[in-house]
């Protein structure tokens, strides 16, 4: 299906001819305008990233490569280099202090394949990749990136390596306000050359010269739109993405998409960075000429340790194991924009996925001392919400939530599944109080009791405990990490299954949060 495009491309890129690098004036976009993602007449799609960005392009190119024809990476290594640590990903991908052992990489990727975690590897062959690797680049050291160029030849990929700058660790722009060796945000370097031109004439086979960037329409929408449980901040993405759509898309003509993943420190929401990359990029003015929709997500920085520098999922924060694949919560939501804007699909939840809610009569929180003696169920739930932590009585709360579960289809194997809380108020941090102290998610099949919250749900014994966790949030919504396995072979299939959540220690003083005042709790289930 994809051959004949291909075979054009790479006819059209031998007779391109080469464009002389223009001197922009400066970055310049319209300014944004509320939208949402429409759908328009797309024909092909690519990647293009920088540093996380580039893993998290490369990360979409291979897990989805029958939507994905292409890829353009600066400064980043290759598919899931990271293998889910955070020590191999700082010592190996981006350092090389470690061996990121590409042989090892290239055969999960071939086995994720086979298991159809990830789309066929067979339709890499022939797709046109674009990498770039300076010389003053201390971030990301040459190596790495000459593991990226190493690891798409070995699926039959049309690699274009660049590493003739003395470029330091960012985006290349003519627009760019810092000199070619800088690490510095923000991180969009001058180099005296067009890279843009190169990359997209790399990707596309061949490029009109570009114009102005201001021709067409800058669409902020809201990202909460596309991410599980209906929370962009849970997934650490921001509430808003961009995307620029030449007038010659809106008024009907066939389009090109590329998605532009910005690296860390880069996204709208980090420190008032706002939109420098999505004006400084190069690539709007290139969209203008070229009939080229470029789709800006948005990563967000977290409020906790896991991605304080809002950097792209290409480790496994926040407990996405499936960070790399399909079902991997951010991939997700940027597969579910593209869909969106290609009028292919609609934002989650989708037709191999379930979101039930809580239900709401046998919901509730019990309140104990440490030990668990005394045990009372909590009388503010209509009030305040559902309690967790050490309240203002110094009785330690936990919370029990019900779910109709066999709602889930019939002889569906279940991929994943996780819960989404909404905090309504709280007081201290209870997740600090111990250190590290953990929000665990117990998991019984059928009820811990009878199915109203009774005093002994405190410490009745869970079918699965400490099944998944929650990280600290201070505000909005939180999605868990996914459901053990354990605690999804525990889902009841034919009933109720009821969930309690609890810190792992008690608060040494009054710390607590409620949620889930005014909403349901929800538990979303994939199944394929």
């Amino acid at each position: 299906m994809r051959g004949p495009r291909r075979l054009a491309a790479l006819l059209l890129c031998a007779a391109a001819a080469l464009f002389p690098t223009a001197v922009p004036a400066g970055a310049a976009a319209p300014p944004p305008v509320p939208g949402t993602l429409q759908g328009y007449d797309i024909g092909s799609v690519f990647s293009a990233g920088v540093s996380s960005g580039g893993y998290m392009a490369t990360q979409l190119h291979v897990a989805y490569s029958g939507t994905f024809e292409g890829s353009a990476v600066f400064a980043s290594g290759p598919y899931d280099c990271a293998r889910g640590q955070l020590a191999t990903a700082l010592n190996a991908c981006m350092d090389t202090v470690q061996n990121l052992q590409l042989t090892a990489l290239e055969q999960a990727t071939r086995d994720r394949s086979a298991r159809g975690q990830i789309d066929p590897v067979e339709n890499l062959a022939g797709d046109p990749v674009y990498a770039f690797s300076g010389s003053a680049d201390t971030t990301v050291k040459r190596p790495v990136v000459d593991a990226l160029s190493d690891y798409y030849g070995r699926f039959g990929a049309r690699v274009h390596y660049d590493r003739s700058t003395a470029a330091g660790h960012a985006w290349i722009t003519p627009l760019g306000p810092n000199s070619c060796g800088a690490t510095q945000t923000p991180f969009l370097n001058k180099c005296g050359t067009d890279a843009e031109g190169a990359l997209l004439g790399h990707l596309l086979g061949s490029v009109a010269a570009p114009g102005s960037g201001t021709g067409g329409s800058l669409i902020r929408f809201d990202q909460n739109a596309y991410a599980p449980g209906g929370s962009a901040s849970a997934i650490s993405m921001g509430a808003e993405g961009f995307a620029y759509v030449p007038r010659s898309c809106s008024d009907g003509a066939r389009c090109r998409l590329l998605v532009a993943l910005h690296g860390c420190k880069q996204g709208y929401t980090y420190q008032g960075f706002g939109t420098r990359f999505v004006e400084g990029a190069y690539l709007n003015e290139y969209a203008d000429t070229n009939d080229m929709i470029v789709l800006y997500p948005q990563a967000a920085a977290t409020g906790t340790l896991e991605n304080p520098n809002g950097c792209w999922n290409w480790w496994g924060y926040l407990g996405d194991t499936a960070y790399a694949r399909h079902g991997g919560k951010q991939i997700e939501a940027v597969m579910g924009m593209v869909r969106a804007l290609r009028g292919t699909g609609t934002p989650p939840p989708s037709s191999d996925r379930t979101v039930l809610s809580s239900t709401d009569a046998e919901d509730g929180y019990v309140k104990a001392a440490a030990d668990g003696s005394g045990a009372a169920v909590g009388t503010l739930e209509d009030l305040s919400g559902l309690a967790l932590g050490r309240g203002t009585d110094g009785k330690v709360n936990r919370t029990v939530v019900s779910f109709d579960t066999s709602r889930i289809p019939a002889g569906r194997e279940i991929a994943r599944a996780w819960l989404t809380v909404t905090r309504s108020s709280g007081s201290g941090d209870p997740w600090a109080s111990p250190a590290g102290n953990r929000l665990l998610v117990d998991v019984r099949t059928g009820c811990f009791g009878g199915c109203a919250v009774e005093p002994a749900d405190w410490s009745a014994p869970a079918s699965v405990a400490g099944g998944a966790r929650i990280d600290a949030f201070s505000s909005g919504s939180a999605v868990s990490a996914d459901l053990s396995a354990e605690a999804v072979a525990a889902l009841n299939r034919g009933g109720t299954t009821q969930f309690r959540l609890g810190f792992a220690s008690a608060p040494a003083g009054t710390a607590y949060l409620f949620v889930n005042r005014d909403t349901p709790v929800t538990l979303t289930v994939e199944y394929r």
